[in-house]
């Protein structure tokens, strides 16, 4: 069975950013659907990668998975990766499961190592869209509970990103912390993000601040393209710290492990080079005593899919992402969206992935440039 045609296809989801899904049809008439990871304002470059792959694949066996991203990394980079780069291997990577899952008549999960759990718990992002104060904030905290999550990610901070903060900026940081541990109460999870924010002095501060508030897990408290910063902050806080958002080779990971950085990895299922990857990260992981929470800001469908099954699958396994604010959009996409309930999800016992897409109504909602982010001048600084 062989590569016929890579299509990739922007959606707009109009909520935080364009997502991007990748076709893959095979000259059986067998099809599978993946996902790439894309970030704001730069959705169009993952796009361009894909057809600059596409032409090396086709007509090439759909099961050489492993010979495929090593030819790509090899011979068409020349052993210079990218995020980008990966990221368009990972859709294409998944869509490949797909068709074998489908071709087997099996679901993705009981191929790569069958389940070691029979669901998946989800932590909610993306429900903070459209907030401007904490009181926002802590209603919307609200609502995503009412809904039947149990477990809260979001990053409290507001502002720019810089290395140094002002005092102030983590006094309201904390003072949001604050605010929605009592707006929810105690058996609701909390989950921070920093995004790399601060340096590790102030990092350890605001870990030591907000820990009497009881945080499930503290995500990329400093810039991890310097591992040793987030070891510092590891060593110095009793938060659970994870990393590897940002990561997408098994060399990064590999310096993290040993460097002691992190209590938790979360790579991303349609950033680090797909389903294969993702599971060998987390093999990578576990004998460092080191769980696996991967990061999803994908879609509610096939990126949700990919996520699910890698979770099915991994040993050392958390929880994961689920971005709520792409829910209801995605779902109109999917021809038989996958079932959320009280922050669980079960996956369909179905081949492959267990979803498709329906291509007319995924082309009603095209590439549509977001506004641009504000960047200061010096004048401001």
């Amino acid at each position: 069975m062989k590569i016929e045609r890579i299509t990739p296809y922007l959606f707009n989801p109009r909520s935080g950013k364009n997502l991007l899904l990748v076709r893959v049809d095979t000259d059986t008439g067998l099809y599978g659907w993946g996902e790439c990871y894309t970030t704001l304002h730069k959705e169009r470059v993952v796009e361009t990668f894909v057809h600059c792959i596409a032409p090396y694949l086709l007509g090439r066996q759909v099961h050489d998975i492993r010979h495929h991203w090593r030819i790509l990394f090899d011979d068409l980079v020349i052993k210079r990766g990218s995020v980008d780069l990966s990221c368009a291997w990972s859709g294409i990577e998944i869509a490949l499961w797909d068709i074998i899952g489908k071709q087997a008549g099996l679901p993705v999960y009981k191929l790569i190592g069958g389940r070691q759990r029979e669901r998946i718990r989800l932590y909610a992002n993306g429900w903070t869209n459209g907030c401007k104060t904490v009181d926002d904030i802590c209603a919307a905290a609200v609502r995503t509970v009412a809904a039947g999550f149990s477990a809260l990610k979001w990053d409290p901070y507001s502002g720019p990103w810089r290395t140094i903060l002002p005092r102030g900026a983590m006094d309201a940081a904390v003072a949001n912390v604050r605010a929605v541990r009592d707006a929810v109460g105690e058996g609701v999870d909390l989950l921070i993000d920093a995004h790399r924010r601060v340096g590790p002095q102030q990092s350890i501060e605001f870990a030591r601040r907000i820990e009497p508030f009881n945080i499930l897990q503290y995500e990329d408290p400093n810039l991890a393209d310097n591992i040793d910063l987030v070891a510092q902050t590891r060593a110095h806080t009793r938060l659970p710290i994870v990393c590897g958002e940002t990561f997408y080779s098994k060399e990064q990971f590999q310096g993290l492990l040993q460097a002691s950085a992190a209590d938790v990895i979360n790579p991303d299922v349609c950033g680090c080079g797909g389903i294969l990857a993702s599971m060998e990260l987390a093999a990578m992981a576990e004998p460092y005593a080191v769980g696996f929470s991967p990061h999803n800001h994908n879609s509610t469908v096939v990126g949700m899919a990919a996520t699910a099954h890698v979770s099915m699958a991994v040993s050392n396994f958390l929880i994961a992402e689920y971005f709520v604010n792409f829910k209801d959009e995605c779902n109109a996409l999917a021809r038989q969206p996958l079932e959320v309930e009280d922050g669980w999800l079960t996956l369909p016992d179905a081949p492959g992935l267990g979803v498709d897409i329906d291509t007319e109504e995924l082309l009603r909602w095209p590439y549509e440039a977001f506004p641009l982010a504000a960047l200061r001048h010096p004048a401001e600084e």
